[in-house]
């Protein structure tokens, strides 16, 4: 009897944990509160507090050696927006590039803050807001362009010349698309690694988008680089390539995506968003006009 007590005991256990893993509201990212499941976008409401993972790439996301406040074009984007959701603070991971979609889906930071590119590799791994910028690229040479590096298809043409590449970046994608052997791109950690290597001549080439250009240059006071002019975008499928940035975020993060969307909607493009980022140098020229994510998902 008492056996038979035990089995049934276990038995009823088991329903009950079988019950209590079906119960609505259960989430994997989420945290546990009062017995509760909360998903991510209900936790940070509650705490009032959210991380956000960024790569060290101006204008984009970068800390502010000065003041040690993260700055850049997304993460104030991303301030504005996490308030009018009711989360008053952010909190800011340095990742390299590389490693922002592995770390958020394994749960290091909340939403990527970093003015990454929506591509349809990237859209099978992590959901996209809308974009909230479009740019095109450029390139960083020495100085009076000594082999006349004009495009991704010039680099192509020129059987010596090597490229700079920022890892896990869409510029390596170009390249390979625009006919550059792998052998002649060299890939660095971040765009201030790319930008000592062409300074250093370990590559001829830095490719980064045209804003990444124009920060970097403006910063590293020296005559030995410049930007190429004129430059020509590579063509991917028969058209320019012209990127478009946003805030990434996991999957099963369907609700905040719902939400941050909403309250970015009413800001881009509104007379408080262009003054925010001016000082990054963005313009309406870069405004994405009515492009979406779900678009760009399905290239």
């Amino acid at each position: 009897a008492s056996a038979g007590q035990g089995v049934w005991r276990t038995m009823a256990g088991a329903a009950l944990l079988v019950a209590a893993l079906l119960a609505p509201g259960c989430s994997e990212s989420g945290d546990t509160s009062a017995g509760q499941t909360l998903g991510t976008l209900k936790r940070v409401q509650r705490d009032g507090t959210i991380r956000v993972g960024y790569a060290n790439e101006a204008p984009y996301a970068y800390l502010e050696s000065a003041s040690g406040r993260l700055t850049g074009e997304a993460p104030e984007i991303a301030r504005v927006v996490l308030a009018e959701m009711g989360i008053g603070k952010v909190e800011g991971v340095l990742t390299e590039f590389g490693s922002l979609i592995p770390g958020l889906k394994a749960g290091r930071f909340d939403i990527i803050a970093a003015g990454m590119y929506i591509l349809p590799e990237r859209c099978k791994q992590i959901s996209f807001s809308n974009p909230t910028y479009s740019v095109g690229e450029a390139f960083i040479v020495a100085s009076g362009n000594p082999l006349a590096l004009k495009s991704y298809e010039s680099v192509a043409r020129a059987a010596d010349a090597t490229l700079g590449a920022v890892a896990g970046t869409v510029e390596r994608e170009y390249a390979r698309q625009t006919g550059v052997p792998d052998a002649r791109v060299v890939v660095f950690p971040d765009a201030p690694s790319a930008l000592d290597g062409v300074i250093a001549g370990r590559v001829d080439a830095y490719a980064a988008t045209s804003l990444t250009v124009n920060n970097l240059l403006a910063r590293a006071q020296t005559s030995r680089v410049e930007r190429a002019k004129p430059f020509s975008d590579p063509v991917i499928a028969g058209k320019p390539a012209r990127g478009y940035g946003a805030f990434g975020f996991r999957k099963t993060d369907r609700d905040l995506v719902a939400a941050f969307n909403s309250a970015l909607a009413k800001f881009i493009g509104s007379p408080r968003h262009l003054e925010l980022v001016k000082r990054f140098g963005f313009t309406r020229a870069e405004l994405p006009g009515p492009v979406t994510a779900a678009k760009l998902c399905h290239g």
